[in-house]
């Protein structure tokens, strides 16, 4: 069967939005987290975020917010779309540029598709719903539904580009993207299209960051010295993120037809749910568990093949140890080197898995496996892994990234060296 590849990838992340800048991040071990300047009501105890790189969206008027190199939108665009949307709409602009495909070849191809990974816009559900009840219901925007609700990226960027293939949205959490990727991957390699364009994303506002202080997983620390990352024995929790990250993910005979050179091959992906808890992994990581053994029987390889693994790890206890476990139990040798880059980016939340896995392609091709940014006491539960906390060079030829979202939702990605 034939080969799926990566042909293109474009970024807007806490450490960088372009191609140099995320390159330099991750060689140098640095991370994107920054002193938190939260509104004073907010009472809040975060004192840590990850904003995102190169990009100017501090006014409440769409229409002056700026990109890199100057990069902006038609207000009939802004008009629909939330913080996350303009983010996908650059990643999905330089993943096209990268890929060498024009957008105006792909308009209408009923064989591209496009599928995304969003939670929505909490901060434009409440602006619009704040309008509403201040305005009445005829007051209120008419875009506010399509900027706001989760699909809103498959929605803005499916009518711009003119998509003419597959089109869904897809929300499962910190699993997201991930579930995005594999449904490509599957839609691609059953032939029923030739190319894909796969975004994960969120806004980096409070709305939809600050949230999870209630649920105690954020971490607390008064700077960025003082954080402790995941796997660390005195890990704090995690520090939030948004962003967008873009794929173009294309057929092997498509690819090759119009000269690509492929980033990396898409091997395949696994998935399984827990069943146990709407909130928390099961404790002995068993849907992980099965999610990579799954996506090495798609990929026919063994556990012996596996060079790398960027793992989920939030830096929560009960996520990190359910990993761990899953971890031990497959590669019961410690075999594959690992490292969670949540410490270096954030946790991006529908962002993370293609985020992460964007990390992973990067260390085949750079021949660098990423370290766990504030892993400095490794937790005791780690057993014989491999855990990684500087970046360190490495023949990597296969890589595989992890992520679990809510309700026990586990994804496992697999890519190759080309």
């Amino acid at each position: 069967m034939e080969k799926i590849f990566i042909t293109g990838m474009g970024h807007a992340s806490s450490i960088g939005s372009t191609r140099s800048e995320v390159d330099r991040y991750l060689r140098e071990g640095l991370t994107g987290f920054v002193p938190a300047n939260w509104p004073p009501e907010l009472k809040c105890p975060v004192k840590l975020w990850a904003p995102v790189k190169g990009f100017d969206t501090t006014s409440d008027a769409p229409e002056d917010w700026r990109g890199p190199n100057g990069f902006s939108l038609p207000m009939e665009v802004l008009r629909s779309i939330p913080l996350s949307g303009f983010y996908s709409f650059w990643s999905v602009k330089e993943a096209l540029a990268e890929a060498g495909i024009d957008p105006a070849q792909i308009a209408g191809d009923p064989r591209t598709g496009l599928y995304s990974a969003s939670a929505g816009s909490t901060r434009m559900t409440y602006r619009h719903l704040k309008r509403m009840y201040e305005r009445g219901v005829m007051g209120s925007s008419p875009m506010g539904v399509l900027a706001s609700v989760v699909g809103t990226l498959n929605f803005n960027l499916a009518a711009y580009y003119k998509i003419g293939g597959y089109s869904c949205g897809f929300a499962s959490a910190c699993a997201s993207s991930g579930h995005a990727l594999g449904f490509a991957y599957d839609a691609l390699r059953s032939g029923a299209q030739d190319r894909m364009i796969v975004l994960g994303a969120e806004d980096d506002t409070p709305e939809t960051i600050l949230p999870f202080a209630t649920m105690r997983v954020l971490s607390t620390v008064p700077d960025v010295d003082s954080f402790r990352g995941p796997f660390d024995k005195g890990r704090t929790g995690f520090v939030g993120t948004g962003g967008a990250v873009a794929f173009i993910l294309e057929r092997e005979s498509i690819a090759v037809k119009r000269g690509a050179r492929p980033l990396a091959v898409f091997d395949g992906w696994g998935q399984a749910t827990d069943g146990y808890h709407p909130a928390k992994p099961h404790p002995e990581g068993a849907g992980l568990l099965l999610a990579m053994r799954r996506a090495l029987e798609s990929t026919g390889r063994s556990i012996s093949d596996i060079d790398y693994i960027n793992a989920h790890a939030t830096g929560t206890s009960i996520g990190d140890l359910a990993e761990l476990k899953a971890l031990n139990t497959l590669f019961p040798d410690g075999t594959p080197c690992i490292s969670s880059t949540k410490g270096q980016t954030g946790h991006g939340l529908s962002l993370a898995s293609i985020l992460e896995l964007s990390i992973a392609v990067w260390s085949i091709r750079e021949g660098i496996i990423p370290g766990t940014f504030g892993l400095k006491e490794l937790d005791l539960l780690a057993g014989k892994v491999r855990m990684m906390s500087i970046s360190t060079k490495a023949d990597v030829r296969v890589a595989m990234s992890n992520s679990s979202g809510f309700g026990g939702s586990n994804v496992s990605l697999v890519v190759s060296k080309p």
